[in-house]
């Protein structure tokens, strides 16, 4: 019974419009959806680093899922939210902020719907999808996470972020 409940857990997905594009994310490694709020810009990080989000007293980093895609970015509307999803890096968990453009729904999407990443013709990398999902007679893109996130070394992140900036912290 557990392993059913765990297969059944397993393909749930969150879907995601950026630029247009529906994307989807295994629901398990998110965390929340918060409104987009106030980003601080860190200086000398990568493009799609945006900065980042005081989130209840925690340093989150937050990237542009549009930026890391090469996708236009689109203007910031009343439907931008930031996905914190948790992401391991040499086994620790850290939280990190993806800027969407709306997040849509959460779709159960069979293992058996799941098609292979396609080898050709997406508008993204083919290491950042982990395979395409059946949806009412469309595909959605099932991203995977970790290849997305894996160009951010979150440890080094978070030293440049504290170094200098001890008296910074809110009381």
């Amino acid at each position: 019974m557990d392993s059913e409940m765990y297969q059944q857990e397993e393909s749930q997905y969150l879907t995601l419009k950026v630029n247009q594009d529906y994307f989807a994310i295994n629901i398990l490694v998110v965390k929340e959806i918060i409104e987009y709020g106030k980003i601080t810009r860190v200086p000398m990080t990568p493009h799609f680093i945006k900065g980042v989000y005081n989130l209840r007293g925690h340093v989150v980093p937050v990237i542009s899922l549009a930026s890391r895609f090469a996708l236009p970015i689109q203007k910031i509307t009343k439907l931008t939210c930031i996905v914190i999803v948790e992401q391991e890096v040499e086994k620790e968990k850290h939280s990190i902020g993806v800027i969407v453009d709306e997040v849509d729904e959460v779709l159960n999407i069979p293992p058996e719907q799941i098609e292979p990443p396609p080898t050709f013709g997406a508008k993204i990398r083919p290491e950042y999808i982990r395979g395409m999902g059946k949806v009412n007679k469309r595909f959605i893109i099932l991203l995977n996470v970790p290849k997305v996130l894996d160009i951010i070394d979150l440890s080094n992140f978070k030293k440049h972020l504290t170094l200098g900036h001890e008296g910074d912290r809110a009381e």
